[in-house]
């Protein structure tokens, strides 16, 4: 009996302690000056920006709308 209620309390004191670790604030994983490698042109989704930009533009054109492209906000306005 007394050794399910030790048993009991570490399993709640193992329980705690994660949750509190995973409130602690994080730390970037990608150093400032690592980021410029990520932003190469080769890892980017489209192989041809000019030609995307192109076929956005002209799929805006179509539809009569714009910036429906993964663009953020509501259509309010206050983005």
């Amino acid at each position: 009996m007394q050794g399910t209620k030790s048993l009991a309390r570490a399993v709640l004191a193992l329980v705690v302690l994660a949750a509190l670790a995973g409130c602690a604030a994080p730390t970037p994983w990608v150093k400032p000056y690592e980021r410029e490698h990520f932003a190469d042109p080769i890892m980017s989704f489209n192989r041809d920006p000019v030609s995307s930009a192109y076929l956005e533009h002209a799929l805006e054109t179509r539809e009569g709308a714009r910036g429906g492209t993964g663009a953020v906000g509501g259509g309010c306005g206050c983005n």
